[in-house]
């Protein structure tokens, strides 16, 4: 199996003055982007040897970095079987929509009691982008996000509270971005995701904390409600 071909020459060039530990931070950030975009496909095998092979790197930072994506739920360990990239299924995407909803309506509603006038001023002109690239594609998709540019990210980021940054921002924010990434015809709805997050951003803007939650869970419950329409008509 050849893998990860688009990146492998420039983290090899850089590997030799690392030591161990960013070795190990430098490959987990590589293979969270393989596994997310699927250029590691879902449900294949994790080879160490193959892959210390492929980056030339010795077995512990990889054993490492392959710890961390466990601890992320890209990959999942088995007995008889090994390592494998987890395996995508509408039932695991719902089960995701269910934490959301509660833990991003609780974002909510401490960005709207923490959030700072230049972390507002930058989501302002984050959905000023967003709204340019909906008119340019004629309503067709919504801007590929990730990151500082993820308007969702934002808000978790702004609610000054570690665990639930932890939560939203580390363990379930790449397996979002892998069903997203991966599926992005599945749950989309551009035009009626942008309006309502400027409803969600104004309720924040305005400090209302009650109002900032229920918009954002009612946000995400849209989008569940959709994902379990599409499952039915597949079935």
């Amino acid at each position: 199996m050849n893998i990860l071909n688009t990146h492998s020459e420039g983290f090899k060039a850089s590997l030799g003055t690392d030591k161990e530990h960013t070795k190990s931070e430098s490959l987990t950030e590589l293979l969270i982007e393989s596994i997310v975009s699927g250029e590691i496909p879902s449900g294949s095998k994790i080879s160490e040897p193959e892959l210390a092979k492929h980056y030339q790197v010795s077995r512990g930072p990889l054993r490492e970095a392959i710890m961390r994506l466990e601890g992320l739920g890209l990959i999942e360990r088995t007995a008889n079987v090994g390592a494998r990239v987890i395996t995508l299924s509408p039932e695991k995407l719902l089960d995701l929509y269910t934490v959301r909803e509660a833990l991003e309506g609780m974002a909510a509603r401490l960005a709207a009691r923490f959030i700072t006038a230049e972390e507002l001023h930058g989501l302002e002109l984050l959905l000023s982008t967003h709204s340019h690239h909906i008119d340019e594609v004629e309503g067709a998709s919504y801007f590929h996000q990730q990151g500082d540019f993820d308007f969702h990210y934002r808000i978790i980021q702004a609610t000054r509270n570690t665990k639930l940054i932890s939560v939203l921002c580390d363990e379930l924010y790449h397996l979002l971005r892998m069903y997203r990434y991966q599926s992005p015809r599945a749950h989309s709805r551009p035009t009626e995701a942008l309006a309502e997050h400027k409803f969600i951003l104004q309720a924040i803007k305005n400090r209302d904390e009650e109002l900032a939650e229920m918009l954002m869970r009612r946000h995400i419950s849209g989008s569940r409600k959709l994902v379990e329409q599409q499952m039915l008509q597949g079935n």
